[in-house]
């Protein structure tokens, strides 16, 4: 199992980022895949799970509305559109096989949000 992430960066409060994840050594159409992420000092926070045909997901309280997970089983490729970022935002953004945490997980995107 691979799990690349890409997509992170600084942003301003307000701003918007795309994460992507690119998935390989596993038949990626078959998985849920989710996005989750860890700020400095604390564990890791579920943000969204999607279902394995993309039809049905689930976000975190804390990102509803402004976070939108999707995925392109074509392209082996699953996304995190964040809309409306915030400072508590900041975080290294991980992609997860799986629901929940996930099973596996990529080495992460760092995401800081900062004016």
């Amino acid at each position: 199992v691979q799990l690349v992430e890409s997509g992170g960066g600084l942003v301003q409060p307000g701003g918007s980022l795309r994460l992507s994840c690119a998935a390989s050594g596993f038949t990626f159409r078959n998985f849920y895949m989710g996005w989750v992420r860890q700020a400095p000092g604390k564990g890791l926070e579920w943000l969204a799970t999607i279902s394995s045909a993309g039809s049905v997901t689930s976000h975190a309280d804390s990102v509803k509305g402004r976070f939108t997970i999707s995925r392109d089983n074509a392209k082996n490729t699953v996304y995190l559109q964040m809309n409306s970022l915030k400072s508590e935002d900041t975080a290294l953004y991980y992609c997860a096989k799986g629901s929940g945490v996930g099973t596996s997980r990529g080495q992460g995107t760092q995401v800081t949000v900062s004016s």
